[in-house]
């Protein structure tokens, strides 16, 4: 047995469960910065891809060209409930 399992053993199980549950918070906090800041980048993206294509092109998609003046309207993702 090592120090690590002795420490676990002799802990309380509310004390392990609190610290699990912080633990899980924690990582989740993380999670969500790093998927909020994929999203971000992956809306720069598509912001420069609509900034490079012609109105012909724009039009084919079923856009107007004046919806790469107000990108935020047309590519806003649904907010999830």
């Amino acid at each position: 047995m090592s120090i690590l399992s002795n420490i676990t053993d002799s802990t309380p199980i509310a004390v392990q469960r609190s610290t699990r549950s912080f633990a899980r918070g924690i990582v989740r906090v993380i999670n969500n910065f790093v998927a909020a800041i994929i999203a971000q980048r992956e809306r720069q993206a598509n912001l420069t891809i609509l900034r490079t294509l012609s109105d012909r092109e724009l039009g084919d998609m079923g856009l107007a060209s004046f919806c790469r003046e107000t990108p935020a309207f047309v590519l806003r993702a649904p907010v999830p409930q």
